[in-house]
């Protein structure tokens, strides 16, 4: 690992630990949006996906999308979720995948893995769990899961292409990635680049969705897709000098 890297690790995890330590992704001073969007996470899935999930896992619902709808979770698929937070997509796909399938949600923050695992207590769900680690070094057997998912949680990576190239690694022959992930139509300036603040709140470390997409087709993924591409004006708060903003849902599939 870089020197580089390091820092941007440690200042994403103190963000995101003081987040999952308030128990609300509103509490802290540098809320996702102006206008307080990131605590309503049903503006970003389906009307009623989220109806059986408890306010501990839906008030930390960090998300820029819904990767799970797009994920065509089958009964029996093994799926491992990047940056799994307090939980909320992993207990969605949990539902999907049944008692025949498993869940493996990674992060690297230990007061979100705690935030996680007491809502897995609590709903009493056994077909998940969570594990600390790194998204560029995942804490995952190669050739195991049928689909990974991640959302908002990529752009915070220093190193994308080892993300990429881990997720290629840990995925079955056949098995796909259903994202959802900030992108930019254009470039930051290297001055924004090196403001770690922002760029731990999911703004600075994306990048244009053309480079993006190049990553993963040089990780080896076929079968690209941006599903879709919204203005993420309700998620993230733009700046003068900033590119485009946009959320988007990207699949692909290892060959």
């Amino acid at each position: 690992m870089t020197e580089s890297i390091i820092p941007i690790h440690e200042i994403v995890q103190e963000r995101y630990g003081a987040l999952a330590e308030s128990g609300n992704c509103c509490a802290t001073g540098d809320s996702c949006a102006a206008d307080g969007s990131c605590c309503q996470p049903v503006q970003l899935y389906g009307d009623d996906i989220l109806q059986a999930l408890p306010a501990s896992v839906t008030n930390l619902s960090l998300g820029c999308g819904d990767p799970v709808t797009i994920a065509a979770l089958q009964p029996g698929e093994w799926v491992l979720d990047l940056g799994s937070g307090g939980g909320i997509d992993c207990f969605l796909a949990a539902q999907r995948v049944g008692e025949t399938g498993y869940v493996i949600g990674i992060d690297m923050t230990p007061a979100m893995l705690n935030k996680a695992t007491e809502n897995r207590v609590k709903m009493g769900v056994t077909n998940v769990e969570f594990r600390r680690g790194q998204i560029e070094q995942m804490p995952v057997v190669s050739d195991s899961i049928d689909v990974i998912m991640s959302n908002c949680v990529i752009n915070l990576s220093p190193d994308k292409s080892a993300v990429f190239a881990e997720a290629f690694r840990v995925l079955k022959p056949g098995g796909r990635i259903s994202l959802s992930d900030i992108v930019t139509e254009g470039e930051f300036s290297a001055e924004l680049r090196a403001d770690a603040a922002k760029w731990a709140s999911c703004v600075t470390g994306a990048i244009p969705v053309d480079q993006y997409t190049g990553l993963m087709r040089a990780a080896g993924f076929t079968d690209i897709q941006v599903i879709d591409k919204a203005d993420a004006k309700n998620i993230v708060e733009h700046q003068a000098g900033m590119p485009r903003i946009y959320s988007a849902r990207i699949t692909a599939r290892k060959p």
